[in-house]
């Protein structure tokens, strides 16, 4: 049902404070949760900090313990403002890890920049590089010439799809194919994360960014939302992820795998090397 409560996160997201301080004189509990989150929370983690003054100054609690221990006066300790509400005695830090991924983050997402990758394929796979991916999926190296490839290419072909890119990058490998989503499957995301993990996205034109997660050859997370809110049963790392990635599915899901990109080019091309896959059933 649609209330007061629930409005007040809207407008904590996309309101004006002054819409936020009169939804918030309206409601009972300008704390209330609504999945796993106050309003306060949600203007932290959009950045609207003047909503989350105006929130605040209606009673809100900046401190209150939510979303895996990231309440919104922890959350604005990893954004620009970590000073926004002054952390009171006890209240603990960032800890090392988490200041170290919000460094990164700020270089990882200036590294790539923004990147338009509708209809591309990744598998961001750590600790190993493109000679290693190639044994692993079994597939042939081709010596190809980059333009009369990419020109021949019939994205709905099945000729096309048994094409993907590989480029080594510090921290791993990244396979791509720009106009579909063979990286991600099961077949080749199982085979890549032999003993480490692999983050595959598929940034589908139709519904959005899709995201797994795959370890040892296990699937351990699938049609997730890489770039996206988090969810309310989430753990630390990946709710501060989405906050430090949020809108940008290719930086979450290469830093997920723990890739330290310098450049695009491992994303838009050219990869270091074209292989070919054999014919098997990469969904089985």
């Amino acid at each position: 049902m649609y209330d007061d409560e629930s409005a007040l996160h809207d407008a904590a997201e996309e309101g004006s404070p002054e819409e936020v301080a009169e939804l918030a004189g309206r409601v009972e509990d300008v704390d209330a949760m609504y999945e796993g989150r106050t309003a306060l929370w949600v203007a932290v983690y959009e950045e609207r900090h003047d909503n989350a003054r105006a929130l605040v100054a209606a009673g809100a609690d900046p401190w209150r313990p939510m979303m895996s221990g990231w309440s919104p006066g922890r959350l604005t300790l990893a954004g620009p403002e970590p000073d926004l509400f002054g952390r009171p005695i006890g209240v603990n830090g960032l800890t090392d890890d988490e200041a170290a991924a919000v460094v990164e983050a700020e270089r990882l997402r200036a590294a790539l920049s923004d990147l338009y990758c509708d209809g591309t394929g990744l598998a961001c796979v750590a600790g190993i590089d493109a000679a290693e991916a190639a044994r692993r999926l079994e597939a042939t190296v081709e010596i190809l010439d980059p333009e009369e490839f990419l020109d021949g290419i019939d994205p709905f072909s099945e000729e096309s799809m048994a094409f993907v890119g590989v480029t080594d990058v510090p921290g791993g490998c990244v396979v791509t194919q720009p106009w579909g989503y063979m990286p991600q499957t099961p077949g080749i995301s199982r085979r890549l994360s032999a003993g480490t993990v692999c983050y595959g996205l598929y940034a589908n034109p139709k519904s959005g960014n899709q995201g797994s997660i795959v370890r040892d050859g296990e699937i351990v997370g699938w049609d997730l939302h890489p770039g996206g809110a988090p969810w309310e049963d989430e753990g630390p790392l990946e709710v501060l992820f989405s906050y430090l990635y949020r809108y940008d599915a290719v930086a979450y899901s290469c830093a997920y795998a723990g890739l330290r990109l310098t450049d695009p080019r491992a994303v838009t091309g050219p990869p270091d090397v074209w292989l070919r896959l054999p014919e098997r059933d990469y969904w089985r």
